[in-house]
């Protein structure tokens, strides 16, 4: 089973921010979540692991509303 890297793990951290931006850039905001959301869809598939996948979910919404990332939890 793999584990999720929260370490720094790219060569050009960088050039990924620069990217995201540029791929928001003259989007309506509707437009920007749809593009968040094929992103999210098409690294998940990447990933293709499921305990990944919940982890990274876990991890990022803790503190972002003080959910502990319980509701994450649902069943295969």
């Amino acid at each position: 089973m793999a584990e999720l890297k929260t370490e720094l793990n790219l060569a050009f951290p960088d050039d990924f921010y620069e990217a995201l931006v540029a791929l928001h850039r003259g989007l309506t905001d509707e437009q920007s979540e749809m593009a968040n959301a094929r992103l999210i869809l098409l690294l998940a598939n990447h990933i293709g692991d499921m305990s990944v996948l919940r982890e990274a979910m876990r991890v990022a919404r803790e503190d972002v509303d003080g959910d502990d990332g319980e509701n994450t939890k649902a069943q295969d």
